[in-house]
């Protein structure tokens, strides 16, 4: 099995390990991944901020580059989630209704990657090793839009060193909310501060999460207090290995 990998825009600016993760991960696990080297953003900050028609270009474009594959997977709920429930959408509002179908069928071939591990590879114990104490915040788009549910935690459970710790009200916005953090920035903060507050009451070394912005907001947090908590993607806990600890 040939699988895309989606790397996202927040990965290839800002949070490349994330990716490479990805990547590490599923050749480990015996599997041919391939970059399009051709795609961009994906338009969900465009459609989130009401600029739909300017999204549409970024939305065809990405139709464009992954409509060859098979299998599509990106390390974030987020953008998966703008893929399956924005793009189809915003083109039958363009008028567009081939654009919409196209749009679909990739959709549905597009997994985020707990997802992809657990519902499609049917696998979850990754061989993975992690030998620290881990809490996980499951974001808003992973629960609400791809209703992905248990599985990132089915994965760490799996993985040999890590003791995973409940993070009490788990499934409660960090407060990043893309440019809700901008825009109503004192709320945002206050979200934050919650999160980070049952974060540290968890004593956990790390938090993860299966959305580097998410995990961007809350490690930012965390630094300002000069918190010994780490951020760390459930990718790269994932890919980790006792040859090659991450």
């Amino acid at each position: 099995m040939r699988i895309a990998l989606f790397a996202t825009c927040l990965a290839d600016a800002m949070f490349p390990q994330a990716a490479i993760a990805t990547v590490e991960l599923l050749e480990r696990l015996g599997y041919e991944v391939v970059f399009p080297d051709g795609q961009t953003c994906c338009g969900q900050m465009h459609v989130n901020t009401g600029y739909q028609r300017e999204a549409l270009g970024l939305l065809r474009h990405h139709v464009e580059v992954f409509e060859p594959y098979e299998v599509i997977v990106a390390p974030s709920g987020s953008c998966v989630g703008s893929v399956r429930h924005q793009h189809a959408m915003v083109a039958r509002r363009a008028g567009d209704e081939a654009l919409a179908r196209r749009a679909e069928a990739v959709a549905a071939r597009t997994y985020e990657l707990s997802e992809l591990l657990v519902d499609v590879l049917g696998i979850c114990d990754v061989g993975a090793y992690y030998p620290h104490t881990v809490t996980f915040h499951p974001t808003c788009h992973s629960l609400r839009l791809l209703r992905v549910g248990d599985k990132p935690l089915r994965l760490l459970r799996q993985v040999r060193g890590l003791t995973l710790v409940e993070l009490p009200d788990a499934d409660v916005c960090c407060g990043f909310g893309g440019t809700f953090a901008i825009k109503n920035a004192d709320v945002s903060t206050a979200m934050l501060a919650d999160k980070m507050a049952r974060v540290l009451q968890t004593g956990a070394e790390v938090c993860s999460a299966g959305d580097a912005s998410c995990l961007m907001h809350i490690g930012g947090g965390l630094s300002r207090i000069r918190s010994a908590v780490r951020t760390v993607h459930l990718a790269e806990i994932l890919a980790s290995t006792e040859e090659r600890p991450r």
